[in-house]
């Protein structure tokens, strides 16, 4: 990673502009690094000031505080974000909270969306602590769900159960009884393992697989296990996110949800900071400061 000069993005008519004051990479835009594109600008996660409002009068005036998840472009002074993807920011949130919200917290909604009714449901979760997983843990809790959380150290499982998780393993053969839903986000052997925990006609949501070794599910071995078993493939995106931005802002505001930011620094920083996230050296988020966040 080098840093270089572009030209300040010019916004659509939809578009307002953000002086970006911090921004949140994620471990799956560090992939995309291996093999960059032409012309990629990485960066979905930004939270800074409105300097340019939209030219068709939607979205809020210059000077506001806002948290936005731009299609590309966030790692940047400047950010270019439509006007649906944004949520304003009240005085008790900064800037470096909210940069941590957008795609881990957007995912989270929607996964226990995709999940249906939690209450008084076990919830098996695999990559727990994670950015999405402390979200996922915190919100499937408050929801009612007896949540199962897999993490590889005791340290981040105590962080879990101070979210909510009732149950912490280090594997998925660790695990106590059946679940009516597990969230899949390890692959390789976590996943066929994790299905083989399902009750009858339980779900399993998959939504990553953070190891990177494909998954392989034998069908005989699926016959054996729980009857008519739902996987379900999930991904995160369709816009508008605003919405979800709106709702991720009210609870954390509201002392309801808490953003685990467990590594802050300077933009300056940004390569050493995107080696250890790649590493999985970082609790929940990880979130990079331009001049003076707030």
């Amino acid at each position: 990673m080098a840093f270089t000069e572009a030209a300040q993005p010019v916004p659509a008519p939809d578009e307002v502009l953000i002086r970006v004051e911090a921004f949140s990479p994620n471990r799956g835009e560090t992939f995309l690094l291996e093999a960059p594109e032409p012309g990629l600008l990485p960066g979905k996660d930004v939270a800074g000031l409105v300097v340019q409002a939209a030219a068709d009068g939607s979205g809020p005036p210059a000077g506001s505080r806002v948290v936005g998840h731009p299609p590309m472009g966030g790692w940047a002074e400047y950010a270019a974000v439509p006007t649906h993807s944004i949520a304003v920011l009240p005085d008790g949130l900064t800037t470096v909270q909210a940069a941590s919200l957008p795609l881990a917290g957007i995912t989270a909604l929607r996964l226990l969306r995709a999940a249906g009714a939690v209450t008084g449901r076990r919830v098996l979760l695999t990559g727990a602590s994670g950015g999405v997983g402390h979200y996922l843990t915190e919100l499937a809790a408050a929801a009612g769900a007896e949540v199962t959380a897999v993490t590889a150290t005791a340290e981040r499982g105590a962080r879990l159960r101070e979210l909510g998780a009732g149950a912490i393993v280090h594997g998925v053969d660790e695990t106590d009884g059946l679940f009516d839903v597990v969230l899949e986000s390890t692959g390789g052997d976590a996943l066929p393992a994790a299905l083989d925990r399902l009750v009858p006609d339980g779900l399993l949501v998959w939504f990553g697989q953070a190891s990177r070794t494909p998954a392989t599910v034998n069908f005989f071995d699926l016959l054996a296990g729980p009857q008519n078993a739902v996987i379900r493939h999930f991904h995160y995106a369709g816009p508008p996110y605003g919405p979800d931005l709106v709702t991720l802002v009210r609870l954390a505001a509201g002392g309801r949800l808490h953003p685990e930011v467990g590594r802050t620094a300077d933009w300056s920083r940004t390569s050493d900071v995107l080696v250890d996230l790649r590493e999985r050296r970082i609790r929940g988020k990880a979130v990079l400061t331009i001049g003076a966040s707030r």
